[in-house]
């Protein structure tokens, strides 16, 4: 009996002690999976930021990216956009030869220049690279007189432009990018701007150059140039050469600080970031650390690591059923529109994304065609929405004609005016009825009846 009672004790304290420790070890399990899986959250060390997808314009990364700051030199983004866009209209020929004018070399002696000279000849082509390379602001004054006549119109076309693009938070003061009080943008609308300036082929071979020389001109001999954009070329500084990179445009002065709109592609997927605002820290080493690079190639360091391009939505897959009426089929199923491809982080699949399924009819009546839009559907995890689709019918209804006959006679019996109509009907029916029954209508269809005979009338023929 005591090594029975032993035994039994034993085990429920055994029993008791995997209760305890077994749910605990899980949930650490649990907790150090879920660590390893998330994407782990970045800051950057700058006043905006932005990282985005240009292909689908999702955002992966924002931070203050519709607050007005100065943009610098990224101006110049925006003024090779109008030179180009002058281009395509034939009012200017990559190789025409301009000449700069005396207010077009008149600058503040610590503005970026390509070292022009009044009188000085270069071709479209060279000035382009003048002011998207090495950024050169008498190079912006040039181009600007030769697209609108004066610097003044310029500035004004560059204003309609980016209210055209969308950019709502812009007011530009000159082509160059030299401070302004009244020249100022936002990171998404610096994105706004370079986007569609990407869609010029030249102007992407241009922002991805690291050096390019400039032959003997009629005032000067030639000239090498190279890239302020240290993600492009190490000879400037070798610390932030990306290999990834292909563009775009740097901007500095001391009131916009380190600022830099980059493009960057890798294994087949692009990425574009906007950094303004930051800063040139002093390192323990004794050397320094111009933040607006550091955080770029930290930005897309990030964006690639972290994100993967899947399917998260297909037009052969049948989402959903719906109720029909008027027809011997009593449903049809629905599919996406198009196919959806997102950037999703790496601990997301398709499958752990909240799909919300929106019909505009409860039940929607047939004849139905294939193709009919007949709802949407919105994927989303958490407080980001990756796509709003519409939903499509996947096949034809046809309807039938004795339900649409009953369905049309209740509709036409169910109108107000005809059920004041019908009850007129039964009202004027009944007085037409007690009317026929009523004793004044007898009396004179048969003559008036009188009694006595003073008034006796004998209508049989005489003897």
């Amino acid at each position: 009996m005591k090594i029975r009672r032993f035994l039994s004790v034993f085990f429920a304290l055994l029993v008791s002690f995997t209760s305890v420790w077994t749910p605990c070890a899980s949930a650490a399990e649990t907790e150090e999976g879920s660590q390893e899986d998330a994407i782990p959250e970045i800051s950057v060390e700058a006043k905006a930021a932005l990282l985005i997808d240009p292909t689908t314009d999702e955002i992966l990364y924002e931070q203050n990216i519709h607050e007005p700051l100065y943009p610098a030199s990224i101006t110049k983004v925006m003024t090779s956009l109008l030179v180009l866009e002058a281009i395509d209209a034939g009012q200017l020929t990559m190789d025409q030869v301009l000449t700069a004018s005396a207010t077009a070399v008149d600058l503040p002696y610590d503005a970026s220049t390509a070292n022009l000279k009044e009188g000085e000849q270069m071709t479209v082509e060279q000035l382009l690279h003048c002011i998207l390379v090495v950024s050169a602001a008498d190079a912006c004054n040039v181009l600007a007189e030769a697209v609108s006549g004066s610097i003044d119109a310029f500035v004004a076309q560059m204003n309609q432009r980016a209210q055209e693009l969308g950019c709502v938070d812009t007011h530009f003061a000159n082509p160059h990018g030299y401070h302004d009080d009244q020249h100022y943008t936002t990171a998404w609308d610096i994105y706004l701007f370079t986007k569609a300036a990407r869609e010029y082929e030249t102007f992407n071979t241009i922002v991805a150059t690291g050096r390019f020389e400039i032959p003997a001109t009629n005032l000067s001999d030639s000239r090498v140039y190279y890239t302020t954009n240290y993600l492009l070329n190490g000879y400037r500084n070798a610390d932030y050469v990306y290999r990834a990179a292909n563009g775009i445009k740097t901007g500095n002065t001391s009131n916009a600080g380190y600022c830099l709109v980059a493009s960057a592609a890798k294994n087949g997927r692009s990425l574009l970031s906007v950094v303004l605002g930051a800063e040139r820290v002093e390192l323990e080493t004794g050397g320094y650390r111009v933040m607006s690079f550091y955080e770029t190639i930290r930005l897309f360091d990030w964006g690639f690591d972290n994100f993967t391009r899947r399917t998260i939505l297909q037009t052969a897959e049948p989402v959903a059923e719906l109720d029909v009426a008027l027809s011997s089929v009593d449903h049809i199923t629905v599919q996406p529109a198009y196919e959806v491809e997102r950037l999703l982080p790496n601990n997301l699949t398709a499958d752990d994304l909240h799909r919300e399924t929106t019909f505009y009819h409860k039940v929607v009546d047939a004849p139905i065609a294939e193709g009919d839009v007949l709802g949407e559907i919105t994927l989303s995890y958490g407080d980001t929405v990756y796509a709003t689709v519409p939903l499509l019918a996947s096949n034809d209804v046809e309807a039938s004609r004795l339900l649409v006959f009953r369905r049309n006679a209740l509709d036409f019996l169910s109108r107000k005016s005809v059920r004041i109509g019908a009850i007129v009907l039964v009202i004027l029916v009944v007085l037409v009825v007690l009317w026929l029954r009523s004793p004044l209508r007898r009396n004179r269809r048969y003559g008036k009846v009188t009694h006595g005979s003073a008034n006796r009338r004998y209508r049989g023929r005489r003897h």
